[in-house]
This record gives C-alpha cells, structure tokens and sequence, in this order.
C-alpha cells in the first residue's frame, strides 16, 4: 500500500476528478493506494491507465454525476464510467469482484500515476470469467 505517491501524500478521504472537473468523486483510502496495477484487458490496453480499487461504498460521487457515461461490453458485467464531457476513465465497477469499485489512479487530486514504480500488470486478457464460454466455429 501507498501512503505517499511522488510526495503527495495520500489521504484517507481523496479527492479524485475528470480531467475538466465536471465529475468528483471522493475515495475512502484509509491505507493509501492498496496494489496499483494495470490491466491488458482490450480496453485497459487502450486507456493505459494505473489502477486501484476500493470497497463499493468507498466511492462516492460529490458532483457530475449527471456528466458520467456507462461504457459496457463484451459479458456486460463491468460498468466503466467516464467523463462525458472530458472523455476520462475515472472509475468502474469490476466484473472480477463486483462488490468493489476499480478507480483511475491519475485522477487523484496531486498524484501523478508515474511517479509509481514498478507497477504490475494483470492478465486480463485470459479472465477467469471468459474461460468458459465457447467461440462459434468459422464454417
């Protein structure tokens, strides 16, 4: 866990915004930031982003939420939320664990994401919930 990012240090009840500041959320981050992360997942490749996650009720959004899009796909389980004015990732609700929600580390007021080192990578590509499913067949 990280209790300080680049200096910052990081408090139990962290302001997180949008890029424009149409959306804020507040995060409950008693311990700091509990294992940073990345995905290779389709849409973590593209987004890039690091990542971390809280209990459900750890997020709350103090305004914008009327700016907040639902992106979903693939099993429809995951509901990822951005921006809808700026385009930024800021948080979603994970498919592996729904009873937590996964937020963009760079959107945390004062911390620079890069400032992390050594920040691992998920194997989201191979989801546990994927591997049951069947691919039709190229007739």
């Amino acid at each position: 866990m990280l209790k300080e990012v680049g200096g910052v240090a990081i408090l139990p009840k962290h302001r997180a915004t949008c890029h424009c500041g149409a959306v804020e959320l507040e995060l409950s981050l008693p311990n700091g930031i509990e294992k940073p992360r990345r995905c290779d997942c389709s849409i973590c490749r593209r987004k890039g982003a690091v990542v971390a996650s809280v209990p459900l009720a750890g997020l709350r959004i103090v305004k914008g939420e009327e700016h907040l899009k639902l992106y979903q796909f693939n099993t429809h389980t995951a509901r990822h939320y951005f921006c809808g004015i700026c385009g930024i990732y800021t948080h979603h609700q994970r498919r592996s664990n729904p009873e937590q929600y996964t937020f963009n580390v760079g959107c945390l007021e004062g911390v620079n994401p890069f400032a992390i080192p050594d920040v691992p990578v998920e194997d989201g590509v191979n989801h546990p919930a994927d591997r049951h499913r069947a691919w039709p067949s190229v007739n």
